[in-house]
């Protein structure tokens, strides 16, 4: 079945935006068996470990969910920019933190996602809101600005 790239964005995007625990689950409606994913942290192939990601955000992170801000569609692609909002499970758990991106995605003929890659500044938009690393980041970058 070929799905348009619209509705492929589209039926993508609320995806994300309405993603649960229980969800993760359900990736293979959305992505190849053989989907690429990569991260500032990961770089996996394989449905399987794409779950296993998103599963692990779920351990890690208290009320974690993407709000869609923008869509770029070329092609088979597109961009999401996102923001990505969530609050620390072992830190400050009160504070709303917020980690903006962007996915690149590629899209299959049926519109499952075959290619995923995120795009994100971890020192800024994660490290620097860490209690620990904080302090260390804004040395850093203070070094690296002099």
């Amino acid at each position: 079945m070929n799905m348009s790239i619209d509705d492929a964005v589209q039926r993508t995007a609320v995806f994300f935006e309405t993603l649960q625990e229980d969800s993760v689950q359900r990736m293979g409606e959305f992505y190849t068996p053989d989907a690429y994913f990569k991260d500032p942290f990961n770089e996996v192939r394989g449905l399987a470990d794409v779950q296993r990601i998103f599963s692990h955000m779920y351990v890690a992170l208290e009320q974690p969910h993407f709000v869609v801000t923008e869509r770029v569609v070329q092609g088979r692609q597109c961009f999401l920019v996102w923001d990505f909002k969530f609050r620390f499970k072992r830190f400050d758990t009160t504070t709303l933190q917020v980690v903006r991106g962007t996915s690149h995605l590629r899209f299959a003929d049926d519109g499952r996602i075959i290619y995923h890659r995120d795009y994100w500044d971890a020192a800024e938009e994660l490290y620097e809101k860490l209690p620990v690393v904080r302090s260390v980041m804004r040395w850093l970058k203070k070094r690296a600005n002099s």
